[in-house]
């Protein structure tokens, strides 16, 4: 009788740990959507396929070759190298009634800083610099997987797409091209040994993110979490009691605050996320009002001094004929921050209605505010390289102006708005009615 209930024991706990394996096995495949909170199973993925959310068709995994580490590394090395290249030789060049001048990247935020613009020169050594050069060198040493502390991995992990969204050389790139054409009616514009070499790095960098995979790196950093319990397919998290860690993107119960995986600190829905979305949208709204009223750069011409706006720049280039580049500053500079205010003051309005027959349109208006944010920066990043390149004291010169500063805040501030602003809220509608049938 003991040796029975004794093996009878034994057996249950090989099948508790049987359990406990296969449940850990199967989660390493489950997959919990950041943009609509789905439970996902995916299954193994072959070279060349990625994982979609079945509900709102978000990507959820990628897979692109065997070793998703080395095409990244060879890419984000092969970008260090262009952009070594593109800060040691001449950028642009400009001839103007004889007088000639040249420019290299790393004179673009000196000449800002001269104009006592220092924020702007700050911005442009961060979102130009900095970042890029950080992103690339964190991507080559977590794919390296070398044997560095844990603690720092997960701080390069963490670190490396946090920085994503700031990382703005192929919208400088576009600044850059813009000016050409604005410089164009004064003199002979050419371009530097740099400049290529400086295309291709922005090439690279973007070929570089696109062959990382969030899930793919946090697995080797360190494995998903153990969870007592297995989730359930084709169910929201919040349903079931599971939060996703916006960091890792590890699946953790909703009443776990710390990741065990990286460490950072987060709940099962943004906090206060409407409020400081609608904050931030209406502080970036009262700013846009001076960014568009105040002159954002001074022209400076045989001692005449005339003050463009945003509207009269565009204005003035589509009378010089160039209405394909005036049309992309009035996309990027006027366009963009108004629609994308309305559109974020829609979303926050929705939200609130009980109606689930949008989900996917929603989704949609927030996924294309994320992505064109940013490339309002263009204006800035234009006088940023006219104020270092036409400098040749009162004959001609340009300067940045106060408007550019407001401007420059205004992007920002939308940017963080629509980062604080969270998705899952407009799937959140279905859950609830779910969650009470349930």
């Amino acid at each position: 009788m003991c040796n029975d209930t004794h093996v009878g024991v034994v057996s249950n706990e090989f099948q508790l740990l049987a359990d406990a394996t296969n449940t850990q096995d199967r989660v390493e495949n489950i997959k919990l959507c950041p943009h609509c909170d789905l439970i996902v199973e995916l299954p193994k993925l072959k070279v060349g396929q990625r994982a979609i959310c079945p509900r709102c068709h978000s990507l959820l995994s990628i897979r692109y070759y065997d070793n998703p580490f080395i095409v990244p590394i060879v890419y984000a090395l092969s970008a260090l190298i262009m952009l070594a290249l593109a800060l040691s030789f001449p950028f642009i060049t400009i001839n103007i009634a004889g007088r000639f001048n040249q420019i290299f990247i790393s004179t673009i935020p000196k000449a800002l800083f001269n104009e006592n613009f220092a924020v702007l020169s700050w911005l442009f050594i961060g979102f130009v610099q900095f970042i890029p050069i950080v992103s690339m060198f964190s991507v080559i040493i977590l794919c390296l997987n070398l044997k560095l502390p844990g603690h720092l991995m997960r701080w390069l992990a963490r670190l490396l797409f946090a920085m994503k969204p700031w990382c703005m050389a192929e919208i400088f790139l576009v600044g850059v091209l813009v000016s050409f054409v604005k410089l164009m009616s004064y003199g002979e514009i050419g371009i530097g040994i740099s400049f290529i070499p400086y295309c291709l790095f922005c090439f690279l960098q973007i070929k570089t993110y696109q062959y990382i995979d969030i899930n793919t790196l946090w697995q080797r950093i360190d494995k998903q979490p153990k969870l007592v319990r297995l989730p359930q397919p084709g169910q929201s998290g919040i349903v079931q009691g599971f939060r996703l860690c916006h960091c890792c993107h590890a699946i953790l119960p909703d009443n776990q605050h710390i990741c065990p995986r990286c460490f950072v600190k987060g709940y099962i829905r943004k906090p206060n996320s409407l409020q400081w979305t609608l904050a931030l949208l209406i502080t970036s709204a009262i700013l846009y009002i001076p960014a568009n009223i105040l002159p954002i750069m001074l022209t400076t011409a045989l001692g005449k001094v005339i003050a463009s706006t945003i509207f009269s720049g565009v204005v003035l280039i589509w009378q010089e004929g160039s209405y394909p580049i005036a049309m992309i500053i009035f996309t990027a500079s006027i366009m963009i921050p108004v629609l994308k205010m309305l559109a974020i003051s829609w979303l926050c309005y929705e939200i609130n209605k009980n109606d689930n027959k949008n989900n996917e349109r929603l989704l949609i208006v927030y996924e294309i505010v994320e992505f064109v944010g940013r490339w309002s920066m263009i204006d800035v990043f234009v006088i940023a390289v006219l104020t270092a390149l036409v400098s040749m004291g009162q004959f001609m010169m340009v300067a940045p102006a106060s408007g550019a500063i407001f401007f420059a805040s205004v992007v920002i501030l939308t940017m963080i708005s629509a980062n604080m602003f969270d998705p899952r809220l407009i799937w959140d509608r279905h859950a609830q009615s779910v969650k009470k049938e349930v």
